[in-house]
């Protein structure tokens, strides 16, 4: 038999400290940055929206002179884009909570989908409403509208499933994989994928 060493220490050689684990928890939590973050979301959700509300309805002639000349199909991508950037932002600032880049990706990117929701009047009945302020142009901002919920429709089914295959799927099988930080991810860029597919080649902008 091998035999092991063991300390000849009498005393422990850590010392003593003042601060118990809630307090260094509390120090490490910081949560001024957190206050922050929170408010900066905040204000990058309303602003944006009432700003390019009131450009769509002021100033109709402007917006339009500017996106004329785009195609419903890329104005819909770019929609898309910038929500699932900001979607991205916020998940990755969950998952890496240390990490202000992806904080400041968030507050970026929904403050850029606020203001082009904001700009195609994007509400429950949005066809009705852009067709009264854009007219003929109205299909613009549906596509820019239908770029934003294709990506927001897809986050919702990827919740769904994510949570379906962690409650429903047992340890041992395959599936569980899809549960794995870069299977996840890949699934969730394949659903979103599919969604801005179906938008762009599936006649629903036409």
């Amino acid at each position: 038999m091998k035999r092991r060493e063991v300390s000849a220490h009498p005393e422990a050689t850590i010392a003593d400290s003042e601060y118990s684990l809630a307090d260094i928890q509390r120090k490490q939590a910081k949560p001024m940055r957190w206050v922050v973050f929170i408010l900066a979301a905040l204000l990058a959700i309303v602003v944006p929206y009432g700003l390019g509300r009131t450009l769509a309805i002021h100033h109709t002639a402007g917006v339009l002179r500017l996106v004329s000349g785009l195609d419903p199909r890329g104005i819909a991508l770019i929609a898309w884009t910038v929500t699932l950037v900001a979607f991205v932002g916020l998940g990755m600032s969950i998952i890496e909570s240390s990490s202000w880049f992806w904080r400041v990706l968030f507050v970026v990117g929904i403050a850029a989908e606020q203001l082009i929701a904001g700009l195609c009047l994007l509400k429950f009945n949005f066809w009705y409403g852009t067709y009264v302020i854009y007219q003929q142009s109205s299909v613009l901002a549906n596509a820019a509208n239908l770029g934003i919920l294709a990506a927001g429709l897809s986050v919702a089914v990827f919740a769904v499933l994510f949570v379906a295959i962690l409650i429903g799927v047992r340890k041992d099988s395959p599936l569980n994989t899809l549960t794995h930080s870069w299977s996840a991810l890949t699934m969730f860029f394949v659903i979103e994928l599919a969604a801005i597919l179906i938008v762009l080649f599936g006649g629903l902008i036409n």
